[in-house]
C-alpha cells in the first residue's frame, strides 16, 4: 500500500530541480544520474558517471527525450522510475540475456530511486503503476522490467543492487518472468490493455 499523502507525477523538463534534489549532489547510485542503460556502445560507465552523466541526463530533460514519474509526499520529492522505448536503454541490447527479437515494440521500465528515508512504505508500488498508466496513454502494449533475483535463504539484497527492483515486486503485480537466469537481474513483462479514449 501507497502513504495516503503520496501522489505521482510524469517528468517534465520543469521538475529537472526536483528530481535534481532528490538524486542529491551524488546523482542517485554513485553518480549515476539515471544514464547506466542509456550509455551508447563504445562507452563506459565509469568514464560517464558524475558531473558528465549529469549533464547529458540534464540534456536529455530539457528535450522532453527522458521519461519518468516522480513521486511526491507532502510536497518533498522522494522516488523516481524512469520508462521509455526499450531502444532508448542501448545498453539492455548489449547485455546478452536481456535480447529479444521485438525490442522495438516494448517500453522498459529499467530502474527506480527512491530516497532512503521512503524505502519500504509503498513508493515504488505507486511509481509502477503510474508508469503503466503513462504507458497505456501512450498506447504501448508490452512493459518490460529488469528485477534482481533474490538470493536462496535469508540474504537480502542490498539496496545499491535492487535499484532495476525485485523480481518478488514485479511477480506480484502480474509481470510474467520470461527470461529466468540462475541469479541476478532477469527479465519479466506484463502485457497492457491501451487505455480507453473519451
Amino acid at each position: 500500500m501507497a502513504p495516503p499523502d503520496l501522489k505521482t507525477v510524469e517528468l517534465t523538463p520543469e521538475l529537472w530541480p526536483d528530481l535534481e534534489k532528490l538524486f542529491g549532489p551524488n546523482g542517485a547510485c554513485g553518480g549515476c544520474w539515471c544514464m547506466y542503460w542509456r550509455i551508447p556502445e563504445g562507452e563506459r560507465y565509469d568514464d560517464v558517471r558524475g558531473p558528465e552523466a549529469r549533464r547529458r541526463f540534464k540534456a536529455l530533460v530539457a528535450s522532453g527525450e527522458a521519461k519518468g514519474v516522480l513521486a511526491y509526499a507532502d510536497g518533498e520529492p522522494v522516488g523516481w522510475a524512469t520508462f521509455g522505448p526499450r531502444r532508448h536503454f542501448s545498453r539492455l541490447d548489449r547485455a546478452p540475456s536481456f535480447k529479444c527479437d521485438d525490442a522495438d515494440a516494448v517500453t522498459s521500465v529499467p530502474c527506480f530511486f527512491i530516497h532512503r528515508s521512503w524505502r519500504n512504505q509503498g513508493v515504488a508500488t505507486a511509481l509502477l503503476a503510474a508508469v503503466e498508466a503513462a504507458v497505456r496513454r501512450e498506447g504501448a502494449a508490452t512493459l518490460e522490467g529488469y528485477p534482481v533475483k533474490p538470493p536462496k535463504g535469508s540474504a537480502r539484497i542490498s539496496n545499491g543492487m535492487a535499484y532495476t527492483g525485485t523480481l518478488p515486486f514485479f511477480l506480484k503485480r502480474g509481470y510474467v518472468h520470461v527470461a529466468d537466469r540462475p541469479a541476478g537481474k532477469q527479465r519479466v513483462r506484463k502485457a497492457l490493455r491501451p487505455a480507453r479514449r473519451k
